[in-house]
This record gives C-alpha cells, sequence and structure tokens, in this order.
C-alpha cells in the first residue's frame, strides 16, 4: 500500500498552482465577459441602424428640416434624422445619424450658429475628452495590476529560486521525486510481500547495510550501488522498494523515468543532479526510480538517432552514480520490463550492480499471496486457496489482487455476508474471458460450440500428458462463444517434444470434433490454429524437435526500432531452410489434427453425452465430468476438490 507523503520544507515543495478557481474569481470573469458581450452588441446594432452622411448631405438635411436634433462632440456630429420609411414611402421613420465635419468647414463660422438656428435647443455641444489623461490612467492601473500579480508569483517561488539557483525560472528544475515517510503507524515492509522468499532475502542484505554500514565498511566491503528489479508488469517491483525503504527505516524518494523529462533541453539532468542533492541530504537513503527504460534507452541508437534532452538526463544519472563525484550514501533501486533496451553502460557493475529478476509467483507464490489479499476478507468453507492457486497459472500479484476484489465485488452485489467459491469462478471467468455477453445465439450455433468444447475435453482426458480439465463452459464471454479450462499439477518449468504435441492435439480436439460430426470444417477456429502454429513453428525452429532439422535454433531478430534498436534484422537461415521450416511445422500440426480426429472416434459415444450436457447445463465442472466421462485413466482428480465442490 502507498505510504502516506510526509510535509516538505518550503524549499523542498514542487511549485504548484491552484487546481480549481475561486467562485469569486469566476463571478467577476463572467461578468465581465458579459459586460464585454453587452457593449459589442450595442455596438454592432448601433452600425446596423445608423444612417452615415456625409457634409453635404448633412447641410442639405439640415436646411429641410429633417434633422430632429443634433450632438456635437469636437468635429463628430451624431443625432436624429427623419427618414423615409422603406417599408412604406408614404411615410417617414426617425433613425440615429452621425458624421464628420470636414478640416475645410472647421473655420466657416457660421456652422454653429446654422445649427442653433435651426435646432435651438436640441442641439448640444461638448468639448473633445482628455483621451491622453484617460490612457495614461488606463496605463497606470494595468502596471499596478501586473506587478502584484508578478509579487505574487515570487512570493510563491521566492523559495524554491533561492534554495535551488541554477535549477530554473519556477522551480522547472527541482526534481518533482515524492517522499514516502516510513515512521508512519503502518509502514509497507517484508510481510506485506507474499510469495517472493528469495528476492527478499537478497533484498535483505541491502536493508541490513542501510542499518549498520560501519559494519560493511569496517571489512572493507562494498555493497552494491544499484539494484536493478526487472520482470514482467504486476509482479511487485514497487512493492518490494518500499518494503525495502520499510523495513530499514530510512527516508525512500520514488520517481518515474519519465519525469525527468521535459521540453526544455537541461531539465532532466537539472532533476538529476536536484534529485541526488536532496536524497545525499537524507543520507544514507533509498532512490527508486520505476520504469527507467523511459530514460535509460540505449543512446544514440534507433530511428532518428537520440534524443537529446533524454541522453543528457541518462549522463547526468551515470554521472550521479559511478561518476567523478559518485554519491557514496545514496542506494538506487530501479524497475524496469524491458531490460534489453537499456543503455550498456547504466547496466555495468559499479552502477547498476545486481539484477534481481522478479518473476510470476509458482504455485506456493501465488497461495501466498492469496492469503495476503483475503485476510481481511470473510470467506466461506468452501473456498480452497491451494485451488484458487494452481487455477492461476500465470497470474501476478497484480492479477490475484484484481481477481480477489472482483469476486469480493460480485459477492457484496449479491447480498452475500461471505466470499464463496462461485464468486471466485465468476471473477475468474470475468477476469480471463470478460464479460458474460447477453446475445441470443440459434440452437444449430449452440450446438456446434457444444461438441467444439467437448471435443477438447476428451482430447485432453484421455490424453497421457496433457493438464487435467478443470472446467467446460459454452457461455459467450469477451470474444469467445466457449471455453475449457485446464488446471496444472504444477508449474510447468518446460516442455518435452511429448508433452508440447499433447497440447498440440488438445488445441486440434474442436475443429476435429466439429469435422468428425458436421462433416464440415468451421470458420471459429482461429485462435486454436494461431496457438497450435505458434507454439509448433517454436518446437521446430527454436526447441529443436524436429527430426529432419536437428538440433539446430533457427530465429529472426524481433527487436523493435522504436525501443532503442537498430533497424537492420538479419534471418541466419536459407530459403531452403525456411521452406523446411514450414514444411515440419505443417506436419506437426497435421500429426495432431490425426491424434485428435482418432480420440475422438474412439470415444465418439462419450463426446456426444458430454455435448449434450453441455447443451443443457452450460457449464460443466471437474466431478461432473468424472461422471459423464469417468476418471482419466492417466490422471487422478484432486478428493478434497471433488468433496468440496
Amino acid at each position: 500500500m502507498n505510504q502516506p507523503s510526509s510535509p516538505l520544507p518550503p524549499s523542498q515543495q514542487p511549485l504548484s498552482f491552484p487546481k480549481s478557481i475561486p467562485h469569486n474569481t469566476k463571478f467577476f470573469l463572467l461578468l465581465g465577459g458579459l459586460i464585454c458581450l453587452i457593449f459589442f452588441l450595442s455596438l454592432h446594432h448601433s452600425s446596423i441602424n445608423t444612417r452615415k452622411l456625409n457634409w453635404g448631405e448633412f447641410r442639405q438635411e439640415l436646411d429641410a428640416g429633417n434633422i430632429v436634433n443634433v450632438n456635437a462632440i469636437g468635429t463628430s456630429l451624431s443625432g436624429k434624422i427623419k427618414s423615409p420609411n422603406p417599408k412604406d414611402s408614404n411615410k417617414t421613420v426617425i433613425v440615429n445619424f452621425s458624421t464628420e465635419i470636414p478640416l475645410t468647414a472647421l473655420s466657416d463660422q457660421e456652422i454653429e450658429k446654422q445649427i442653433y438656428t435651426k435646432l435651438g435647443k436640441n442641439y448640444n455641444a461638448s468639448p473633445v475628452p482628455d483621451v491622453l489623461g484617460m490612457l495614461m490612467i488606463i496605463s497606470i492601473i494595468a502596471s499596478v495590476g501586473i506587478v502584484i500579480v508578478f509579487m505574487f508569483m515570487f512570493r510563491r517561488t521566492r523559495d524554491q529560486i533561492l534554495s535551488g539557483a541554477g535549477n530554473g525560472l519556477l522551480g522547472f528544475g527541482r526534481s518533482p521525486a515524492r517522499r514516502y515517510n516510513n515512521n508512519a503507524n503502518h509502514p509497507t515492509t517484508f510481510e506485506d510481500v507474499a510469495g517472493l522468499d528469495s528476492i527478499k532475502k537478497e533484498l535483505l542484505e541491502i536493508v541490513d547495510y542501510l542499518k549498520d554500514p560501519q559494519k560493511y565498511q569496517r571489512m572493507g566491503a562494498r555493497v552494491p550501488k544499484g539494484t536493478l528489479l526487472v520482470g514482467p508488469p504486476g509482479t511487485g517491483k514497487t512493492l518490494l522498494g518500499r518494503a525495502v525503504a520499510g523495513e530499514a527505516g530510512v527516508p525512500f524518494f520514488s520517481i518515474n523515468g519519465s519525469e525527468f523529462i521535459q521540453m526544455f533541453a537541461g531539465v532532466g539532468a537539472s532533476r538529476v543532479r536536484d534529485l541526488f542533492q536532496t536524497a545525499k541530504e537524507s543520507a544514507p537513503a533509498i532512490l527508486f526510480i520505476d520504469e527507467i527504460d523511459a530514460v535509460g534507452r540505449h543512446r544514440g541508437t534507433g530511428i532518428g538517432a537520440g534524443h537529446d534532452e533524454r541522453e543528457q538526463t541518462l549522463n547526468q544519472i551515470l554521472s550521479e552514480m559511478d561518476g567523478f563525484t559518485p554519491s557514496e550514501s545514496v542506494m538506487v533501486m530501479a524497475a524496469t520490463n524491458r531490460p534489453d533496451v537499456l543503455d550498456p553502460a547504466l547496466l555495468r557493475p559499479g552502477r547498476f550492480d545486481r539484477h534481481i529478476t522478479v518473476d510470476r509467483p509458482t504455485v506456493k507464490g501465488r497461495e501466498a499471496i492469496f492469503k495476503v489479499h483475503v485476510r481481511h476478507i470473510p470467506l466461506a468453507s468452501d473456498v480452497d486457496i491451494n485451488v484458487l492457486a494452481r487455477r492461476t497459472v500465470g497470474f501476478t500479484g497484480a492479477d490475484i489482487r484484481n481477481l480477489v476484489n472482483e469476486a469480493t465485488l460480485w459477492a457484496t452485489r449479491n447480498g452475500k455476508n461471505e466470499v464463496e467459491k462461485a464468486d471466485f469462478d465468476y471473477a475468474q471467468d470475468k477476469v480471463v474471458m470478460g464479460l458474460r455477453r447477453e446475445e441470443v445465439i440459434t440452437p444449430e450455433e449452440r450446438k456446434k460450440v457444444a461438441y467444439h468444447e467437448a471435443g477438447h475435453t476428451v482430447v485432453g482426458w484421455f490424453q497421457p500428458l496433457s493438464s487435467p480439465v478443470h472446467k467446460v463452459s459454452i457461455v459467450p464471454r469477451g470474444r469467445s462463444l466457449g471455453a475449457t479450462y485446464t488446471l496444472p499439477e504444477g508449474d510447468p518449468i518446460g516442455l518435452s517434444a511429448k508433452q508440447a504435441h499433447a497440447q498440440l492435439a488438445f488445441a486440434m480436439g474442436g475443429r476435429a470434433a466439429e469435422r468428425l460430426v458436421f462433416d464440415e470444417l468451421p470458420a471459429g477456429v482461429e485462435n486454436d490454429l494461431k496457438q497450435a502454429t505458434k507454439l509448433a513453428r517454436r518446437m521446430v525452429s527454436s526447441w529443436g524437435m524436429s527430426g529432419k532439422l536437428g538440433p539446430v535454433a533457427f530465429s529472426t531478430d524481433e527487436t523493435h526500432p522504436f525501443l532503442g534498436r537498430e533497424m537492420n534484422t538479419n534471418r541466419e537461415f536459407s530459403e531452403e531452410t525456411a521452406r523446411l521450416i514450414d514444411e515440419e511445422i505443417g506436419k506437426f500440426l497435421a500429426d495432431a489434427d490425426a491424434l485428435a480426429t482418432q480420440l475422438l472416434r474412439e470415444h465418439r459415444t462419450l463426446l456426444d453425452q458430454l455435448a449434450a450436457a453441455l447443451e443443457a447445463e452450460e457449464e460443466i465442472d471437474e466431478p461432473r465430468l468424472v461422471e459423464i466421462l469417468g476418471i482419466s485413466p492417466f490422471k487422478t482428480i484432486d478428493k478434497k476438490e471433488q468433496e468440496l465442490a
């Protein structure tokens, strides 16, 4: 779990801006906008309804007595004039008018007298306003406003600028790292990390050093400067970093690799310097850089060569870890799921001395992780943690936590007081296959899906090296119309040739069943064929399981150029060898299809019975499979599972 961050002094707090505008500010902004809108609408309206007169037309209209009133400001005249009605030529209407006294007429002393004689009190004259004075007042007000704004911004950034000279204006060069307080009531420790016992033993040395560095210094030992955690997403790399900090009781600074990079060159390097300087002041301390591949990729490679800002940042990290002025009192931990794209200078001894692989947990590890996540959840008596761990092969710690949470949510929605086995079954189906699709399937399609899944089950049930079938379903979920779940007896470390061929036959079982029963080749077996072809290609080209080609690995460079590699890819075999590889793949798949068809013909009665049961029940678990197919001659069912079911 995340630890609450401790309050930092003003000199170490990153610059932040208000997330929301105060209500009074919103009111004045809206009021100002409304006033501007009314002003512009009034100008637009007046411009439409105002008749423009030249000086000659004005004199004529004045002599004709059509001018109603005149307002004079300097050389500008405006007022109202009688004008013909465009709708009725026999009537007149009063509209606005405007005109300008020409410079040649300003010397005529009789103009004002003539207008006054004609209009009398309807003539108003005003002096020219002091525009220059108004502009000066507006300028003074705007200058004062700008000064106030800059004073406000200066007060908020004063401490940062004073304490981080050279880090850039407004704190762009300040490190955005978050410091976690490990002196809280509930810090993250190794007790919160399950299923990674060997990795925790490796990290205990770092904890011991941080607690008592003098013990190692007396013996002349040099503790690794950097530790790189490598593994798939969700395996607990960040959790391990927090646990190390919690066990050692030292400051823990966490930052993501992408937070170093900004649009301005040099900002990332400045942030690295500030981060290590802050850690030195709190030494001994731990710096945890998550997703370090965002900043630590190969320099000068890929499309378009390197990125100057990223490379400057990486160079600064290299210098801080083991350059001319290394940070001896700072322990660096980093996490990535792409170690192949990291720069070699970052991985060499002296920087990241230890590379710890955080892989997917084994059965015992998954069982321990389940126990950690269900310790505060009321479980029903029919829930077996060991069975859950065996059913979740390939799940990471994050996947298991999500599975437990989905089961708890489903039980809560159904008004239960305990989480039952059925809730975990629903959660696993939802996580692995997707939500149930509420769609209408015709009886013919339903029958084909039932025979397809029954074909997989029968082939797997009567093969000595297939994983035991645990559950069969024809409920449409996600992009699939059905599924057959297997329950491995353990975590397979590697596949033998016989086991691989058994998996190929199991994958071909659905297609073989539909062809045997309906005498046609189905189109809905794309995923089965794709997975079988992928496995067969690895058997032939990577694992040396082909008798014709022999124990040779034929591989191509599959690295992506955008991830820090070169674009050129070399194939290490000839066209003739490629043809032989394709032939062997086709032979493996054809043999698997023949084996699946043979097994289905031998057990055709059981195939029909299982398909009919699936059409009626939709989902069948392992005890029900034993009732229909009998106990598999090659496997034994878990008695405890059967009793619980």
